[in-house]
Order: structure tokens, then C-alpha cells, then sequence
């Protein structure tokens, strides 16, 4: 699968990008949400979006927001340094949200496996 990282740390993005690359996934990186938005207005096989939640201008949940409420329903998995269920209380849409941690070489593969699974049943 195509998955799109977006990461205002080139380094973090780099990191996450080698979890998803060692299970296999293709990945795309963005710097910032506008990027973002861009990249996934001009590629329509992308088919994950995992995003950083503390970046300049537009947080990773204002991106999610913007995206769903421009009609795209794409698994979004939001990483954050706070604490996840926090971020779940405010935006429930959101697909996960994975701490940004030393875990996240084992945390984002759950994750991931788990949101794939419901888009699966769907």
C-alpha cells in the first residue's frame, strides 16, 4: 500500500516512513499539511495517511479535519508526543493515534494492522 507520512521533522518522518517500509508499504513523505493536502490532490493511490500531530500552521487533526470534511475518507493514523486517548476524546473520527514514542516500531504496525482490518470489513 501507499502511505503517505507527514512529518514537520525530516528525521521523524524518515523513522515512521522506515517502520511502514519494513512491512512492506510504499512510502511518501510531506513536510507539512499543505503538502500533504497537495500530494494527495495529485495522487489517488495513496491509501493510508499517518501524520504528526504537533506541526507548524496546520496540526495533523486540523489536517484530518479538513481532509474528511472535503469528503475523503482515507485511514488516518495520528502520531503525537501527548496522550493519545486525549486526542481520541476530541476527534473519535480518527482511525488511531499512536504515541510517538521508542514503541513505535511496535505501536504503529498494531495500529496500523488494526485500521486496516475494520476498512476491510467495511
Amino acid at each position: 500500500m501507499r502511505i503517505l507520512v507527514v512529518d514537520d521533522d525530516a528525521m521523524a518522518g524518515e523513522m515512521t516512513g522506515a517502520v511502514l517500509e519494513d512491512l512492506g508499504h510504499e512510502v511518501l513523505l510531506a513536510e507539512d499539511a499543505i503538502s500533504a493536502a497537495s500530494q494527495l490532490n495529485a495522487d489517488d493511490g495513496i491509501g493510508l495517511v499517518v501524520c504528526d500531530m504537533n506541526m507548524p500552521l496546520v496540526s495533523g487533526i486540523d489536517l484530518f479535519r479538513e481532509l474528511h470534511d472535503q469528503g475523503s475518507h482515507l485511514p488516518f493514523i495520528l502520531l503525537t508526543g501527548d496522550e493519545p486517548a486525549g486526542l481520541l476524546q476530541q476527534e473519535p473520527r480518527l482511525d488511531a493515534c499512536v504515541r510517538k514514542d521508542f514503541d513505535l516500531e511496535q505501536t504503529l504496525p498494531r495500529a496500523l494492522d488494526a485500521v486496516m482490518q475494520r476498512y476491510l470489513k467495511t
